[in-house]
């Protein structure tokens, strides 16, 4: 319930404070971002397994929500004024202003959840999931309604003006949705899309791997083709009166692009670092981004150019010390989500301090799946090893670290040996 404190603390915040055009609090990257419909907050989702509900034109941090066991990969803002946060954990909450705990939680889904869309009537929420499938909840209750895909994970989801439901996954197919397990319509696109957005009219954009965002007429077809490269497109999102659509690219850059005439129209250029999430502010003025330097930014969407001082600066390189080792070369895929040492700042997964010895799911602190804590293995290098040899899902069943497996056992050796030298107590 409210207070008149926090309600009181909540209007000093959104009005008071000192404006922010850099907003950081995440102890990962940011996942994703959606703002609310009158504009003045937004939630942010982290590889940190938080959510945080901001004062847009203050940056103030409101809110601090901690419930998933996993990275926030997908938030919505809903016609009720409540957010809804989606997870590796595979489960979706619906919060509420004012509350630090869900007021609902969605669960069915066997895998991450990576994508969220609320129907144009306010009355569906659609989830996609890497488990195969989406789901279509009803924000009143009752049973959801499943699209089973059949053909892999499905990254992302949309809704057509007239509720139909739109799913993109990683067979490079787009589905057009007309009821539970029927599809209509099946687009087969040149590339995995990784997003979709829907026009007023109809149209499609979907974009991904191949660094193209492609607009596609109502029936499937092929309009126009503008190409964002060199990196691959993360997430799209489309400005309020629907002329332009902003795609977020892996390279740290932000392209605007004219509708109509799938034209270049700005560039925003952040700091080299992933763009994970973007959203726009409900008068078209600004966008909102987020990335894998942690921070939540505003961008002047008329010019490209920042909101407040644009601070460039990396996160520090803690490889720096290991340049030439190939171990560390190898270990350049996982220090997003790992520390090494003690005291470094929290990242989306456990430190790896102290390492060697150490049994699976024992780091105090840590919200690991419950699966994961009944494993009997210690990490030692064999084990480290036969991780990286057959992969996390086969030799973890239940973590959410992301599949990847070192094929070369050279690699592999180098690995273990950068992680018993940068993991020992200093």
């Amino acid at each position: 319930m409210w207070t008149a404190t926090r309600i009181l603390g909540l209007i000093i915040a959104l009005y008071a404070s000192p404006a922010l055009a850099q907003m950081q609090g995440h102890g990962g990257a940011v996942r994703a971002l959606a703002v609310s419909a009158d504009g003045r907050l937004a939630i942010s989702g982290g590889f940190d397994q938080a959510a945080i509900i901001w004062g847009l034109d203050t940056g103030a941090a409101l809110a601090v929500l901690r419930f998933h066991d996993g990275a926030v990969n997908a938030v919505a803002s809903l016609p009720d004024g409540r957010f809804a946060t989606a997870s590796d954990d595979g489960r979706v909450a619906l919060w509420r202003l004012g509350r630090l705990e869900p007021e609902q939680v969605l669960a069915g889904h066997s895998g991450p959840v990576v994508g969220l869309a609320v129907s144009p009537d306010g009355a569906l929420l659609a989830s996609a999931s890497w488990d195969g499938t989406a789901r279509l909840w009803s924000l009143t209750g009752g049973t959801p309604r499943v699209l089973d895909a059949g053909s892999g994970p499905v990254n992302a989801i949309a809704f057509t003006q007239d509720g139909k439901a739109l799913t993109a996954g990683s067979d490079a197919v787009l589905r057009i949705w007309t009821r539970p397990n029927i599809s209509a319509t099946l687009v087969t696109l040149p590339s995995v899309a990784h997003a979709i957005l829907i026009a007023h009219d109809g149209e499609v954009v979907a974009a991904g791997a191949d660094a193209t965002l492609r607009f596609l007429r109502s029936d499937g077809t092929m309009r126009a083709e503008a190409e964002v490269g060199p990196n691959p497109v993360i997430a799209l999102a489309l400005s309020p009166d629907g002329a332009r659509v902003a795609a977020a690219t892996a390279g740290g850059t932000v392209v605007v692009v004219e509708w109509a005439t799938a034209n270049v129209l700005l560039r925003l250029v952040g700091p080299g670092l992933p763009v994970w999430s973007l959203a726009w502010r409900p008068d078209g003025s600004e966008i909102v981004t987020g990335g894998g330097d942690r921070l939540v930014r505003r961008w002047d969407a008329r010019t490209g150019e920042p909101v407040g001082t644009l601070a460039l600066r990396r996160p520090a390189d803690t490889l720096a010390a290991w340049r030439g080792d190939r171990g560390a070369e190898v270990f350049g895929a996982c220090v997003a989500c790992h520390t090494l040492q003690k005291g470094e700042a929290e990242r989306a997964g456990p430190t790896l301090a102290g390492l060697f010895g150490r049994r699976v799911a024992a780091v105090p602190g840590y919200r690991y799946s419950e699966p994961l804590r009944h494993l009997d293995i210690v990490w030692t290098p064999e084990t480290v090893s036969r991780l990286f040899e057959i992969g996390p899902a086969r030799y973890t069943p239940g973590t959410r670290m992301p599949e990847q497996t070192i094929g070369n056992a050279a690699d592999r050796d180098a690995l273990v040996r950068f992680l018993a030298k940068a993991t020992a107590p200093h």
